[in-house]
């Protein structure tokens, strides 16, 4: 079960902590997070999207998975879509070489092939098949704030989704927008 006492560290401090492998688990269609949002409606509007690893916009996520990465931690994100994909998927898939290029493994499941999975209800990050930090979105995709779970038998849940999913889906290289 979550624990709503345990503090919720930052993303640097849950990948610092990592010493094998940090899991990534995205379930939704569309994400409505505040720093995506100028990023997104420029996109939708032009076409373009900012794909620059050095950027203001990437450059913290690139040198914290770069970090994690050189010590020896594999870093994979598993995303469940619908097909066609929703515009935000498309602008995640867009904006995924630099996830890549920063040493994340990515692939994609269509949802349709997801259907017998037993999920958790909510996105997901496991490290080292122990913790687990959910990610909380309200109904328009919002950020509701992360929580910390510690539970084995949760952490075995969120394990086994992952790795059925992650067998399922398909390596972006191979994945066809």
């Amino acid at each position: 079960m979550p624990q709503n006492d345990v503090p919720v560290p930052s993303f640097d401090e849950l990948l610092d902590s990592a010493q094998h492998s940090a899991l990534h688990l995205e379930m939704r269609d569309a994400y409505g997070v505040a720093h995506e949002s100028q990023g997104f409606a420029d996109w939708q509007r032009t076409g373009e999207r900012e794909t620059d690893p050095g950027s203001a916009y990437w450059s913290a996520w690139v040198s914290l998975v770069r970090r994690t990465v050189a010590r020896g931690v594999q870093v994979r994100r598993a995303r469940i879509v619908s097909e066609p994909l929703s515009d935000y998927a498309r602008y995640g898939h867009v904006g995924a070489p630099v996830n890549i290029s920063a040493g994340e493994q990515l692939r994609y499941l269509p949802r349709r092939q997801a259907s017998d999975i037993a999920l958790p209800g909510n996105d997901f990050w496991l490290i080292d098949d122990r913790v687990i930090r959910w990610n909380h979105f309200t109904g328009n995709g919002g950020s509701a704030g992360g929580e910390m779970c510690d539970d084995p038998r949760v952490a075995e849940l969120c394990a086994t989704a992952f790795e059925t999913v992650w067998k399922r889906a398909v390596p972006f290289d191979d994945y066809k927008v």
